[in-house]
This record gives structure tokens, sequence and C-alpha cells, in this order.
């Protein structure tokens, strides 16, 4: 299976320790042991393959959707938002949405309210993605959530980045909201599952 490797310092100490605790105590090896397990399944990343459409833009996040909305924000202007939910079983690693070059970085301190709640865009700590695409401006904005203490984005201005390209993990649960051009036909629903670089949320109408 393969590891975030964001989470492969956190596994190696994890074995680290269930390996000195095999010659003291089978009870705290085991213990060692089950956090390692979970710890391996919460950092997994795999692989993801498929064919990928222009015009068409793909799930940046593993979870739920619950938020479809019209708003505005000083990069993407008009846009329509989907706002995905992760729960701590959900697989946490980012994929980009479409091809395109980062254009737009901003990382915003605040609170850890529930990621679910629609105002958890608008108060919690997140980090801000704009890419500059063929179809508009595109954005991807990575927040914290409850139980969330922190996100992970790898990206400068000026990177190219291609469907589907991991950028980034929020760790231990969260939510990802995406904006895209305001005429883009949404093709998912409030309620519905989704995976990263493998559900279509959209496609430009023309």
């Amino acid at each position: 299976m393969r590891i975030a490797k964001d989470g492969i310092p956190t596994v190696i100490s994890l074995a680290l320790c269930a390996g000195a605790f095999a010659f003291v105590s089978w009870v705290p090896c085991a213990v060692m042991c089950v956090l390692l397990g979970l710890t391996v399944w919460f950092f997994r990343d795999p692989e993801r393959s498929t064919e990928y459409e222009d015009g068409r833009f793909y799930s940046p996040a593993d979870g739920k959707v619950v938020e479809i909305s019209e708003c505005e924000h000083p990069f993407t202007g008009r846009a329509l938002k989907v706002g995905i939910f992760m729960n701590i079983f959900s697989v946490h690693v980012n994929r980009t949405p479409c091809t395109g070059r980062v254009d737009f970085l901003e990382y915003v301190p605040g609170k850890k309210i529930a990621a679910f709640s629609p105002k958890a865009s608008e108060v919690n700590e997140r980090n801000y993605v704009g890419l500059s695409t063929q179809w508009g401006a595109v954005m991807m904005v990575q927040i914290a959530g409850l139980v969330a203490r922190r996100i992970v984005c790898r990206l400068r201005r000026g990177d190219v980045l291609e469907t589907g390209q991991r950028y980034g993990m929020i760790k231990l649960g969260s939510r990802v909201d995406l904006y895209v051009p305001v005429d883009t036909v949404i093709l998912v629903k409030a309620g519905e599952k989704v995976k990263a670089g493998i559900t279509c949320i959209g496609v430009i109408k023309n």
C-alpha cells in the first residue's frame, strides 16, 4: 500500500516504538501495532487512473458533497462552489481538478468548527490555491475542521499542474471547496460521495 509522503515520518516513528516495546512487554507493543495500523490506513495514498477530458473538472478530494452554491471571490469572480466533506476514514490526499497554472496562493489562519458547516468556508483555518486555466479561474480551498490539525500544500506560484496531480493533504478529516466557472454544468448532488481524481464534478457548457 502506498503511503502519502507527509505520513511517512509518523509511520516510521510508530514502527520504531512498536519494535522497542516488543523487547519490554507485549501489551504496549500490541497497542502500538494497532496505532501503527490505523496510521498506515489513514495515510494511504492509492493510485488513481482514469481518462481525463478537457473542459471537465474532477473532484479534488474524497468525501461527501455537502454544499453547492454560487458565490464570489476576488480571484475567481462569480463562481460555482462545491463543498466536499472529508471524514477521518476518507483518503486525505488532495488532487488537482484540471490542468492549470498556480497564480494564487493564500493561507488564512482561523477557527476549527465542524467542517461540514457552510460557515467553515469563511471562518476556519484554510489554504487557497487558484489556477488559471483555459476555461477561466478555478480554485481549491483546503479547510481545517474540528479534528484536523495540519493543512499540507506543496505548491508555489507559477507551478503548472496536470489533472489528478497530488498537491497536498489535510490531516485528520476536513473539507475541500472547489470553485469553478459559472458556465459549468454541475454533475453531482448534495449528499453524493466523490473520489479525488476520479469523480467528474462538472463540465463547461460549451
